[in-house]
């Protein structure tokens, strides 16, 4: 039976009842595979392997590495950002040349390629793992570019004949293509698995037109892919939050998706959805109101879709400021008691802890007055939740005062920049220019973007890396009476050199203490080669997450400088680091091989939305030296 889901405005026994722990607990924790994108469910990103140590991080050294052009490709190399999950002995991985490949995770060799049809192609950030049930295999679990679910059996890559239509379910179904089935509608991360549940976020189109598809939530049949349940992300006529979008702006509203990842909390069986911004996402004239659910953390039931809590990060978002990080769940110390919390961060780089059961922040949060906007008829919200602890991750206030200062050709083209744009900078929500160019911190780029951090439980430190990057706008009135940003995401920098203007350090890894809620520590990530002898030190923008291990390693690509590295955990301090063909552009795993070696892996490609150059196609796993 299919179940649309109305959200309820007050849901205390639902809450008691998954408080008392009813449901079982998330086993993939101790696991030294690397089931899902996060890890584990709650999306620490934390393995319990020790055999790489501080000690011997050192002598980490390539084990093996694939290519992911297939053979006779003739094209441009491309980005692959996804996430590759192992099972046992196998690695599975979506790649953006149109495949599905698993090989050996202790060899790299190569066990089944899966080609899409249709000239797709797989989900841009990973996959997803189900261990069977109900007659039906192992299978992974993917979505596409086209708007489709795969299910594959996770031993031959052959479609799952039960599974829907010979393997495929088609997500673009009446129910969320509501102004026509011809638009754009994908599923850009992979799905979560709990229990014998498929849940999906969506990709409607960024940036795109006002209506569209909307960006529903739902859960499939992990056996037959048939609708469980549906949760509106875009409160319909009746429903709680419909009041949030005055002149009945919610009807046929696209955004407000998770476009993602989403987390679950597998004891209490509550499913945790960061939620983005409502199209427009630059202008909101034609929604007044905050528009719920969008730019929020939204908690519901797993099992059935139905709402419990939501705490919204941005109140009528008009900075783009999806709520996309991986929700991390994790236990926090507090006044002699230990509280069940979840840390949401996103682009604005505010770290928000909550009690993951009733939504309540745990360090407390502030509604700040913001600046106004001057487009007329746009109405922002006079105030923005501020978190009481932490501090902003990254940095939030730009003036003449702190831009770059270094390298003199580089400092003058920035001073040039500002003033013969006549750019006004600020802090914190300063509103998209009307008829001047404001630069926003942190900007769409900057911040925590979607890849998140990581928790170790034995430390309570919260590990992210962050890049301190802004973003120019520019709204104008078109012909036809509408604004819009005409800056789209045009970034503040010299885009040739790739230099930000901002302050340095451009790239940061920060770590948490989640139980005071105080930076534990900072440390500039990434260099810039370009620059003299003694200028490097910049830090560097990049793309993709942390990783740690129980024996104290946090591991780190992401930074556009081709490098990847390892630092220890409790102090930040660096340990090692190599120099590889391309920016690593996705978040590392690490698992245990066959040969009982721990094994840490990475996507070398290259390529990013803060313009690192696609130079390479590797998926390259280090080791220790046998024996």
């Amino acid at each position: 039976m299919v179940k649309t889901v109305l959200k309820a405005a007050s849901c205390a026994a639902a809450l008691a009842m998954l408080a008392g722990g009813a449901f079982a607990a998330d086993s993939l924790k101790q696991s030294t595979d690397w089931q899902t994108s996060g890890h584990d469910l709650g999306g620490q990103r934390y393995s319990p392997l020790t055999q790489i140590t501080r000690k011997n991080v050192d002598r980490l050294q390539p084990a093996w590495s694939i290519h992911l052009t297939p053979e006779g490709y003739k094209g441009r190399p491309r980005l692959v950002e996804s996430i590759p999950i192992v099972v046992g002995n196998t690695m599975y991985i979506a790649s953006t040349y149109g495949q599905v490949l698993a090989v050996d995770a202790t060899t790299g060799q190569k066990k089944w390629t899966f080609d899409f049809p249709d000239n797709d192609m797989p989900s841009a950030r990973g996959l997803a793992y189900w261990a069977g049930g109900e007659g039906a295999p192992a299978s992974v679990i993917f979505g596409s570019r086209l708007g489709r679910l795969y299910s594959l059996d996770a031993a031959t890559g052959k479609p799952n004949n039960g599974f829907g239509d010979n393997g495929i379910v088609n997500l673009k179904t009446p129910e969320v293509m509501q102004t026509g089935p011809g638009q754009v509608y994908n599923l850009p991360s992979p799905p979560v698995i709990y229990k014998n549940l498929i849940i999906t976020g969506a990709g409607t189109p960024d940036g795109g037109p006002n209506l569209g598809p909307a960006g529903d939530t739902r859960a499939w049949d992990a056996a037959t892919g048939k609708l469980v349940w549906t949760f509106h992300t875009v409160p319909r006529p009746g429903e709680p939050g419909y009041d949030t979008w005055g002149n009945d702006s919610a009807k046929n509203r696209s955004g407000v998706n998770v476009w993602g990842y989403m987390t679950v909390d597998a004891e209490r069986g509550i499913l945790y959805m960061p939620l983005g911004a409502p199209n427009n996402d630059r202008v909101g004239v034609d929604r007044p109101g905050n528009n719920l659910y969008s730019s929020s953390l939204v908690a519901v039931d797993a099992n059935t879709g139905k709402y419990l809590w939501h705490f919204q990060v941005v109140h009528h978002d008009i900075w783009d400021y999806d709520t996309q990080d991986p929700p991390v769940l994790m236990d926090v110390r507090k006044g002699g008691r230990t509280i069940p919390a979840v840390l949401t961060v996103n682009k604005n780089a505010l770290a928000f802890i909550l009690n993951r059961v009733t939504g309540k922040p745990i360090f407390g949060v502030e509604e700040r007055p913001v600046p106004q906007s001057k487009v007329p008829g746009e109405q922002t919200s006079p105030t923005q939740p501020f978190p009481i602890k932490p501090e902003p991750l990254s940095q939030n206030h730009l003036s003449r005062d702190n831009l770059y200062k270094g390298e003199p050709s580089h400092q003058a083209y920035c001073e040039k920049l500002v003033d013969d744009n006549h750019m006004v900078l600020g802090g914190p929500y300063l509103p998209p220019g009307y008829n001047e160019i404001t630069v926003s911190p942190p900007g769409t780029q900057g911040g925590v973007n979607f890849y998140g951090g990581s928790f170790d439980p034995k430390l309570h430190l919260f590990v992210a890396n962050v890049n301190n990057l802004f973003q120019p706008m520019h709204v104008t009135q078109k012909p036809d009476g509408t604004f819009a940003n005409t800056y789209g995401v045009l970034r503040f920098w010299d885009p040739e050199k790739k230099l930000p203007c901002g302050p340095t350090p451009w790239g940061q890894l920060v770590a948490v203490n989640v139980d005071t809620g105080n930076i534990a520590w900072r440390k500039t990530l990434g260099v810039t080669d370009s620059f003299p002898a003694g200028m490097q030190d910049t830090g560097r923008p990049g793309l993709g997450g942390t990783i740690l291990t129980a024996s104290g390693l946090t591991f780190v690509g992401a930074t556009d400088d081709f490098r990847f590295r390892a630092f220890a955990t409790a102090t930040g301090d660096k340990l090692w680091e190599v120099r590889l063909k391309a920016s690593v552009t996705a978040t590392p795993v690490t698992y245990m091989g066959a040969d009982g070696r721990q094994f840490v892996t990475v996507m070398n490609t290259g390529g990013s939305q803060t313009g690192s150059v696609v130079t390479n196609d590797e998926v390259i796993a280090f080791a220790l030296p046998k024996n």
